[in-house]
């Protein structure tokens, strides 16, 4: 190189810097993969404690929650499908045969024949107690009167397929109703107090009944036993009701004069003639 030749052009490097991957650890998508996870324990676990905290019907209601039946309409065609039953190429738009989707779990309100006999058989049995606990209790009362412990052996107490039934009965020295007539004895009548004392608190209802013997109607106004029966059972009704007993409460009133005698074999025995209240079962 000599003086006069001009100086070299310097070099010019270009460096590119390019910037440091980050560790694929350091990206998102692992975050959501663990929210994902985590709320899948979250809805196990509180599947399992309601599984655990609930009974038998209440999970079946819960099951008919996530998987109703729906019942298919003549609109809709059913529920098969994505597009529940209708069909792009039917002119209505309706599936040719639509067929219900999804589970079909027994609502809570379903009951087998024999699930509901087992219950009714239950609620009988337990009705058939409480009558015959009503019945010891109304026995104890009477006997604890002294105004009425002589009147103890004419009262009768019996739990029938019927109910509770409850009968006064007359006897040859004694006679609830003044002869051919509805007029009650007032010992008669402080015996149905207690009785309607005693049914009072209870829900079912009454059917109130007149007996009368076979001895005919010796009365002279064409009245006969039918008719002395039943102003007998409207007469036992009375009583009850002045003392409780709301009108409601009576579901029959019947005069059966001397059809249905406690000693058939003697049907003129005066103690064929008496009140029967029946407490019915609901």
């Amino acid at each position: 190189m000599n003086a006069l030749s001009p100086p070299p052009e310097p070099e010019i490097l270009v460096r590119k810097v390019r910037g440091r991957r980050h560790a694929a650890h350091h990206g998102g998508a692992w975050k959501v993969a663990y929210a994902d996870f985590v709320t899948a324990m979250m809805a196990f676990f509180l599947l399992m404690w309601l599984l655990g905290a609930t009974d038998e019907e209440k999970r079946k209601g819960i099951a008919d929650y996530f998987a109703p039946t729906v019942m298919p309409s003549d609109r809709s065609g059913g529920t098969n499908g994505v597009m529940g039953g209708r069909s792009l190429e039917e002119p209505e738009g309706n599936a040719p045969h639509p067929q219900l989707s999804g589970v079909r779990p027994a609502t809570p309100w379903q009951t087998s024949d024999r699930e509901r006999a087992e219950r009714d058989a239950a609620r009988a049995e337990a009705e058939a107690r409480a009558l015959e606990k009503l019945a010891e209790e109304l026995r104890r009362k009477v006997e604890a009167d002294p105004g009425l412990k002589d009147l103890s052996d004419q009262l009768k107490l019996e739990v029938t397929e019927e109910g509770l039934r409850i009968e006064l009965v007359d006897r040859a020295d004694y006679s609830m109703f003044a002869s051919g007539t509805a007029e009650m004895d007032p010992r008669a009548r402080a015996l149905l107090a207690l009785v309607a004392q005693s049914v009072r608190p209870l829900p079912n209802r009454l059917a109130v009944r007149g007996h009368t013997d076979a001895v005919p109607f010796s009365g002279a106004s064409g009245s006969n036993n039918w008719t002395l029966s039943t102003r007998r059972a409207e007469a036992t009704r009375e009583v009850l009701a002045r003392n409780g007993l709301a009108d409601a409460r009576f579901a029959r009133l019947e005069g059966l004069a001397d059809t249905d005698p406690l000693f058939p074999d003697n049907p003129k025995d005066p103690r064929n003639r008496r009140l029967s209240i029946t407490l019915l079962r609901q």
